[in-house]
């Protein structure tokens, strides 16, 4: 009994007929080969657009015009809102913020009280003011720097180029 030890080339794919049959038998080198082409009803089942229910898009918050205005969704005009400190309330800040900032223990018989607003002070006077009474950076103190993973650069001079020593030569070589 004769077994069949391949599988049959056209029995899943399209096939052409008619003409295409035989032209594609004319210039096909190996006529037995598949075209590639799988057959819709075999490989995907169930077949596209076989399904009776419709789909329908969620309904979200987005989707309900009352709650989607233009105006939230239109980011061409969403421009940078500019914000302004004046002077008199950057003194405030720095001057509030040069104290040491001490906080008492809670206590259930105390009640909050509202913090009286700060006189507008002369920018100038308050860095002075704060400049005076203690110093920010020391050498034992310095500013923060950023992180970098490599040695900072120092020069240092290196050897001259070679040139004839009695030229003008203004070059100073570093390394």
């Amino acid at each position: 009994m004769a077994t069949k030890k391949a599988a049959e080339s056209t029995l899943y794919h399209l096939s052409p007929r008619g003409f295409w049959k035989k032209f594609r038998d004319v210039t096909v080198i190996n006529p037995e080969i598949s075209t590639g082409l799988p057959l819709a009803s075999i490989h995907r089942f169930p077949p596209p657009a076989s399904r009776p229910e419709k789909y329908s898009t969620p309904a979200t918050k987005a989707s309900d015009p009352a709650q989607n205005p233009y105006w939230k969704r239109d980011v061409r005009r969403a421009y940078p809102q500019l914000s302004v400190v004046t002077q008199s309330e950057l003194s405030a800040l720095l001057i509030e913020h040069s104290k040491p900032q001490a906080v008492a223990a809670p206590t259930e018989d105390k009640k909050d009280v509202p913090a009286e607003a700060p006189q507008p002070v002369d920018l100038s006077v308050a860095i002075s003011s704060i400049a005076a009474t203690r110093k920010l950076y020391t050498t034992a103190s310095l500013p923060p720097t950023l992180p970098v993973s490599r040695k900072p650069w120092v020069p240092q001079l290196a050897p001259d180029a070679p040139h004839d020593p009695h030229g003008y030569f203004p070059m100073l070589m570093y390394k």
